[in-house]
């Protein structure tokens, strides 16, 4: 049976839930154990899908198609452990599940209430689909004390006695804050959260403090002894050069024999954080830099991207330089006074990031009118390569007129709504008139590479399998139009229909891809485009 270790945030700070549980996910995997990671959402809305950018960071998108909090790319990119519909639920999940039992009348006219119903169908979810496994780390949204967040408090307290007190493990992280009047770091806040804590019936096992300075022994004894665990549970947190370092940081602190000791495991096997040591090598000693601009929409949150920063970071792993982002917020290069060569000469390469809606898109198209005639190494995703399609209509196939039915109504519609396709279910189809939701083609879906382009010698093969979140594609009537502009068709769904890649062979690096696969880059395994874009770049960078 799976060992359940839960990670809660302190009543100060609950930064950091998301990183900890991809660090000892990590460091558990190390010492050679089966694990898996969750995320409980708060939220009313049924799927991170929903929300919006700003306000809360990227979608990561599954395999299986679940759109979920950014916190599972935490947790694939650390363990390497690909992530699935059943590891993020949110409130508005259970509720809708629940109503839509009592309106069936699976509870027999039963009072349906949070306890206990809801707590009940939290801990289903956090015991589904554990076979196999040795551990299983639970990261608990929002803060303690938060009221959106006690039912999942709740139904983590009842677990622990349901499993037995040998087969969970309650982690909390709190703030130590430095006051610079004072000239000390303070307790109370640890210790006020820990009281919260526990009058909801939750006596943390070990804590995890941050701080921007060590801590002295003589504090960490203090708020061991108040919060009623051992000294060596006490685990400081200090602020971190890169996130690559944590796992090795939290390991020399003592948290994962910490918290197998608390399972009373004293004979694991020493973990083997060779490869963590190699990445940060890469990063201390890279031989020489790269500068990459990324023309977006939602530049002034950098969490909207945030798969895509790192998959950038790895294809720098690849190639052992150091990469420097520059985020372009795309509207600049609407403005009649903006000198577009100017902003975009010193980059070493071009990326036109995903999004939604029309804001911005004349940017992107001019940046990607910019990368093909400068011949800088230009990346687009999703919507990016679908203004590659249109820039390339445009300007070599001699489409003026040519758009896309996102942005309204067109006489040339190089891009348009997904009306049907094929899955593992069967033909999908779609509506105008249907959810906005489910008109997405959502998860992964194997494309089909010609065998003597660009992206085939880059992945090398000829059938790859990659994940989508996108409601519109690339209209494939025009690709006889586009193609005699030099933008070459070469990645389709297996049946032909859906338009996978684009790229212009006379180009030194120009792939547009309408799916997203900055969400299955590792640091340990950098994707294979990101690791040739990056290549690219340092050629570039070479020539400037």
């Amino acid at each position: 049976m799976a060992r359940y270790v839960f990670v809660t945030g302190g009543v100060v700070s609950s930064l950091g839930k998301g990183l900890l549980a991809a660090s000892l996910g990590a460091l558990l995997q190390a010492r050679g154990y089966a694990v898996r990671i969750r995320k409980f959402d708060p939220y009313l809305n049924v799927d991170p899908g929903t929300m919006s950018p700003y306000q809360h960071g990227e979608v990561y998108v599954t395999d299986d198609g679940a759109e979920t909090d950014l916190d599972l790319g935490h947790y694939e990119r650390f363990t390497g452990v690909s992530a699935h519909q059943s590891d993020n639920i949110t409130s508005g999940r259970i509720y809708r599940d629940i109503i839509a039992r009592e309106r069936r009348g699976d509870y027999l006219g039963a009072t349906v209430q949070v306890v206990p119903h809801v707590t009940n169908a939290i801990k289903e979810f956090a015991q589904a689909d554990t076979a196999g496994l040795d551990f299983v780390i639970c990261e608990i949204g929002g803060t303690v004390g938060d009221i959106e967040s006690l039912p999942f408090v709740e139904a983590i307290r009842q677990l622990r006695n349901d499993l037995g007190r040998d087969s969970c493990c309650f982690v909390h992280t709190t703030l130590v804050p430095y006051i610079a009047a004072a000239g000390e770091l303070k307790t109370k806040p640890t210790q006020h959260s820990v009281r919260e804590l526990t009058s909801y019936g939750i006596q943390p096992d070990v804590l995890l403090c941050r701080a921007d300075r060590e801590i002295p022994e003589a504090e960490r004894a203090k708020i061991a002894l108040f919060c009623n665990v051992p000294p060596s549970h006490v685990i400081q947190a200090l602020d971190a050069r890169s996130i690559y370092d944590v796992p090795i940081q939290y390991h020399r602190e003592g948290l994962d024999s910490a918290v197998l000791s608390v399972f009373g495991i004293s004979d694991a096997p020493d973990p083997d954080v060779a490869r963590w040591t190699d990445i940060m090598d890469r990063i201390d000693h890279p031989e020489g830099e790269v500068t990459i601009g990324v023309v977006g929409k939602y530049v002034g949150l950098p969490d909207a991207y945030k798969s895509l920063r790192e998959a950038l970071v790895h294809g720098g792993f690849a190639n052992r330089v150091k990469v420097n982002i520059r985020w372009i917020d795309a509207e600049l290069f609407e403005k009649a006074d903006v000198d577009l060569a100017a902003e975009l000469e010193p980059l070493h390469g071009i990326l036109v990031p995903g999004g939604f809606g029309e804001r911005g898109s004349e940017g992107k198209i001019s940046s990607v009118r910019f990368a093909r005639e400068r011949e800088v190494p230009f990346f687009g995703i999703c919507l990016g390569m679908q203004m590659a399609c249109i820039e390339g209509a445009r300007n070599t196939a001699g489409i003026a007129a040519a758009s896309t039915t996102e942005f309204g109504e067109t006489s040339e519609p190089v891009v348009g709504l997904i009306t049907e396709w094929m899955s593992e279910e069967g033909l999908q189809k779609r509506s105008a008139e249907t959810d906005m939701g489910g008109t997405m083609r959502l998860g992964a879906y194997p494309a089909t590479l010609g065998a003597n382009s660009h992206v085939a010698s880059v992945y090398g093969t000829t059938a790859i399998s990659e994940r989508h979140r996108h409601r519109y594609e690339v209209n494939n009537h025009y690709r006889g139009a586009l193609e005699k502009g030099g933008l070459v068709f070469s990645g389709l769904s297996p049946d032909g229909e859906l338009p996978e890649i684009v790229e212009r062979p006379d180009h030194p690096w120009f792939i547009g891809v309408q799916f997203h696969p900055e969400l299955k880059s590792r640091p340990f395994e950098p994707h294979p485009l990101f690791a040739s874009f990056i290549g690219a770049a340092v050629k570039q960078s070479r020539l400037v």
